[in-house]
């Protein structure tokens, strides 16, 4: 609990007021009118900031304004102002400070009364009374769980701290009260972190809280939340060493031990114990027990998970007591288990519908749906209607079936649905009464309808599921091969209950057996089939249903393997217009074939994709349309991520070099748009190179891997992006297209440089630079040169380095290419620099900006002035190399590129600590480690030695030695020279 801070006794407000002392109806000046005292003393008057006068005028000012409203006579304003030694002229003086300041305020602000003085403002005028009440809020939101909007408010509160509080202001009474707000403005900061832990954000809360530790020593509860979040964050060495470095500091400066809160947090971190990484509870599901006379199909005995939904829909079946009909709707592909979670949730009810419980299958996905006419005289038969008094009609039948349940406390279950028509005379429309309903067709047409969308099990839930039915025994020992299968299934509760169901009747098969019949995706949807039950058969009662339009759009939108299609994308396999394309795609979500991802975006459940490409293979008309479809895509991807290259880096010529598309791309209206799309369709894009690499598609997916190579560079997908390389090297190869192989080699180095692998990147670049000799193409030449440069500079070869940079330069020229140049000028500064050629480097730096400013570059300029910083920095230029790596790092983050705002954080640190700013160069080391950087762990590694560096000047000597025992681990594992540094700051008898 954080106290909230309170002027002393004397100085509060009586009770019997109004919040805050303060009275209502005040003029509209007084309520315009606003004050502040966490951080200069400051008043305004609407948008006009008000001159206070001098300190002592402030002073008198601050100390009416933390009187709250209440009147402070003279003789408390004087203690206020100058404590137990006045001045002579002291009551002349608060007379006179008094008159000044009510000749600034608005009137009716500074009020005399009983030979005291207070000010009169609005609720809410003064900072303090703000950041009290959203201290307030944010309890009230903690304590109903509401974590993020507690964070929110409190992240408010300390906005509104602005600088040091009563800044400036003097007096005994200022200075006890800048203590005090400071200090509750540390809890507030200790607060929020308790709660960053709480929502997981570790590897966030350990910068900032290595930064307070370093300004707080002593201050134990922020060692404890840094141990916390150090351990979650896998650093459990770190945080042990946090404990050490803590309680030698107390006994050296103190002479105490640790409090017992942080010992027994030492204790815990060193048994593991499970409770510090705060597991949720799974809520227990509700029970009902059987009551007759009912017509629910029995439950099945193996039900497993949907406890949010379980509970969801019984709250609102109960509900149903006392109010109007209640109707839930549950919607979902076939075999997402609807009925299954109907069933189960009807009983777990029907102890409030002790009247009846009325079931029945509409067979809405059959071609034969049934007549609600007939429906209805089965409902009338069961509620005691004679069949004599049974009308003919649909509306007679209706009208007597809503009579029969009135005052009857019954719930229907209208199972597998065809559309909300069918399901509208099947209402109870009583109170007292609910409704559920099962369809695969959403029905935002029924009113008043809690619409439930029912989407696949959680991995977790797959497992148990699959182990109830199989058996403990055989999954434990095989539960890798168990997660294998139930994610082939796609996590769909009928597609794991059919695998499971074979597997259980066969008592010679292993889960790995299963498994590797799944593995097969053209036969996977052949395997999912166990007596009456097969999934396909599912899927076809949907498809079955479709138009012809429906059809095609559900077939040729199946063979994209991206994770998801934006409607753009759709439109260009489909080659129709955006409008005719979503008016399909819409029809084919209502249906529950195609899910909506998020607006504009829609996606294949994995085995309804299969079933998709079965279709296609078979009804597509003629074939050479399933291969036009997906050409169409790769133009759209690769002509959009052209232009989304060019934006971002003007002057480059790299898009005049890759293949003309016969499709036309999006046009972007401006470089955040179409960075906002590339990252979007990061994974689709990929998933299409990989996807196109055949004959007639090389060419151009290796390009698009060329336009979209941000997506490397900002270490979101890098990984992934490798992979789409590497497999189109390999195409390539087999291909036997030079020009091809030379610019995805170029592509795969460029990814191998960025995560430390040089050595590997070198072994690519060799072989790209013999492939442009023989292809003659521009772009290889000088990239594979300019990538040559970088593995040199990388690994302390600045004289190779220089060679090739040089080279590299003369080709981008010949090419025309003055983006590139920039870039080679950059990384030539860098060879320069190493080889102590200090003044050239700064010069070549600069020629880099200046290009890159006259292309009107934004990104890339970041690379120019971080190149710049280093130069600085060795020049000893500590200031400007700050100021240079500063914008650097604010251009990198706009831009997305993790990797390089990382590295640069690092760039900080290391000028930081040469200011001798440990503490500052610290918190950059910790952002460091927190976002990554180019270079992969062994960039890691350098981090980790100046974040221990940084720590033992700081004194946390335990924990700078874990940082270079962790540092020293991967430098030795990698075989890299700097290891021996490390070692060196190491004595070598603790080394562990």
């Amino acid at each position: 609990m954080v106290d909230v801070p309170r002027v002393p006794e004397q100085w509060r407000p009586a009770s019997g007021n109004t919040p805050g002392g303060r009275t209502e109806g005040h003029p509209p000046e007084v309520q315009a009118s606003r004050f502040s005292v966490l951080g200069p003393v400051r008043a305004w008057h609407g948008t006009d900031q008000l001159q206070t006068g001098s300190p002592q005028q402030r002073a008198l000012l601050a100390a009416l304004l933390l009187r709250d409203g209440r009147t402070a006579t003279a003789s408390e304003l004087i203690d206020a102002l100058w404590g137990e030694e006045p001045p002579s002229q002291a009551l002349a003086a608060v007379r006179t400070y008094a008159s000044r300041l009510r000749k600034v305020l608005p009137s009716g602000v500074l009020v005399s009364e009983s030979g005291g003085y207070s000010i009169q403002a609005a609720d809410g005028a003064l900072d303090l009374a703000q950041a009290e009440d959203l201290w307030a809020a944010a309890e009230k939101a903690r304590g109903v769980g509401d974590l993020c909007r507690a964070r929110t408010l409190v992240n408010e509160a300390l906005g509104l701290w602005d600088g040091e509080p009563l800044a400036g202001v003097p007096g005994p009474y200022a200075e006890t009260q800048r203590a005090r707000l400071d200090e509750w403005r540390l809890q507030l900061i200790e607060s929020r972190l308790d709660m960053d832990l709480e929502v997981g954000c570790h590897a966030e809360a350990v910068s900032e809280l290595t930064a307070l530790t370093a300004a707080h020593p002593l201050r134990e509860r922020l060692r404890e939340l840094l141990m916390l979040a150090l351990y979650r964050s896998g650093r459990q060495a770190e945080a042990l060493a946090v404990y050490a470095d803590t309680r030698r500091l107390l006994a050296d400066e103190l002479g105490v031990d640790p409090r017992p809160g942080l010992k027994e947090l030492q204790q815990r971190i060193l048994q593991a114990d499970p409770a510090l990484a705060e597991p949720s509870a799974p809520s227990p599901e509700p029970t009902g027990n059987l009551v007759r006379p009912a017509q629910l199909p029995a439950t099945v005995p193996d039900f497993t998970g949907r406890a949010s939904f379980v509970d969801e829909l019984s709250d609102i079946l109960s509900a149903a007591e006392g109010r109007v009909m209640a109707v839930s709707a549950l919607a979902g592909i076939g075999g997402v288990g609807k009925t299954t979670l109907a069933v189960h949730v009807a009983h777990v009810a029907r102890t409030h519908f002790p009247d009846g419980q009325l079931y029945v299958d509409l067979q809405g996905a059959g071609a034969r749906a049934a007549e609600p006419e007939t429906v209805l005289g089965a409902f009338l038969r069961a509620l005691g209607t004679a069949d004599s008094a049974i009308p003919d009609s649909l509306e007679e039948r209706a009208a007597l079936y809503r009579s029969a349940l009135d005052g009857r406390r019954v719930l229907v279950l209208l199972d597998n649905a065809r559309d909300a028509a069918q399901v509208r005379p099947l209402l109870p429309g009583m109170e007292g009464c609910a409704a559920l309903v099962t369809s695969r067709v959403r029905m935002v047409d029924l009113a008043g309808a809690h619409l439930v969308d029912l989407d696949v099990m959680s991995p977790e839930e797959a497992l148990l599921l699959f182990t109830r039915i199989v058996g403990e025994e055989r999954v434990t020992s095989e539960r890798e091969a168990a997660l294998d299968v139930v994610a082939a299934c796609g996590f769909l509760p009928l597609a794991i209950r059919i695998a499971a169901s074979r597997l259980a009747a066969r008592r010679t098969w292993t889960v790995s057996t299963l498994a590797a019949k799944l593995a097969d995706e053209r036969r996977r949807l052949d395997e999912l089939q166990a007596g009456d039950l097969a999934v396909k058969a599912t899927f076809e009662l949907g498809y079955g249903q479709l138009e012809p339009a429906q059809a095609r759009a559900f077939r040729l939108l199946g063979l994209a393997d991206g994770p998801d299609l934006s409607l753009a994308a759709a439109a260009a396999v489909l080659d129709l217009s955006t409008e005719e394309t979503e008016d399909l795609l819409e029809s084919l979500v209502d249906t529950s074939l195609v899910e909506s991802a998020a607006p504009g975006r829609y996606r294949y459940h994995d085995l309804v994709r299969l079933y998709a490409r079965a279709c296609a293979e078979r009804d597509e008309q003629p074939p050479s349309e399933r291969e036009a479809a997906m050409s169409r895509l790769l133009d759209f991807y690769l002509a959009s991520a052209a232009r989304v290259y060019a934006i971002e880096r003007p002057g480059d010529r790299t898009v005049d070099h890759l293949e003309v598309t016969e499709r036309v791309g999006l046009d972007f209206t401006d470089g955040t748009t179409a960075f906002d799309w590339l990252h979007a369709e990061a994974s689709c894009i990929l998933a299409c190179v990989q996807q196109s690499l055949g004959r007639t598609g090389l060419r151009r997916a290796v390009d698009l891997l060329l336009a979209a190579k941000d997506l490397a560079e900002s270490g979101a997908i890098s990984h992934r992006y490798e992979t789409a390389t590497r497999a189109a090297c390999a195409a390539a190869a087999t291909a036997g297209d030079a020009l091809a192989e030379g610019r995805a080699r170029v592509s795969l180095a460029q990814v191998l440089n960025k995560v430390g692998r040089f050595d590997a990147a070198a072994t690519e670049l060799e072989l790209a630079a013999a492939l442009a000799t023989g292809s003659g193409d521009p772009w290889t030449t000088g990239n594979a040169l300019n990538e040559q440069g970088i593995v040199n500079n990388c690994i302390n070869r600045p004289e190779v380095s220089e060679t090739h940079l040089r080279k590299a330069i003369d080709a981008f020229r010949a090419d025309g290419n003055r983006h590139s140049e920039a870039s080679a000028l950059c990384n030539l500064s860098r060879a320069l620099l190493a080889m102590g050629r200090i003044h050239k480097s700064i010069d070549l730096a600069r020629q880099a900006i200046a290009i890159y400013t006259d292309l009107g570059v934004t990104f890339r300029l970041a690379n120019a002035k971080y190149t710049l910083g280093l130069a600085l920095s060795d020049a000893n230029r500590h200031a400007d190399a700050l100021g240079q790596l500063t914008d650097a790092v604010q251009i990198f983050v706009e831009n997305r590129q993790r990797l390089w705002e990382g590295t640069t954080h690092y760039r900080i640190a290391q000028v930081e600590l040469a200011y001798g700013r440990a503490a500052r160069a610290a918190q950059h080391a910790e952002q460091a480690l927190a976002i990554g950087c180019v270079g992969g762990e062994w960039m890691r590694a350098n981090v980790l030695t100046l974040l221990g560096r940084s720590l033992a000047d700081l004194a946390q000597l335990d924990r700078a030695k874990a940082c270079w025992r962790e540092a020293l681990a991967i430098l030795e594992e990698a075989g890299a020279p700097e290891a021996a540094r490390v070692r060196n700051l190491l004595d070598p008898t603790t080394v562990t």
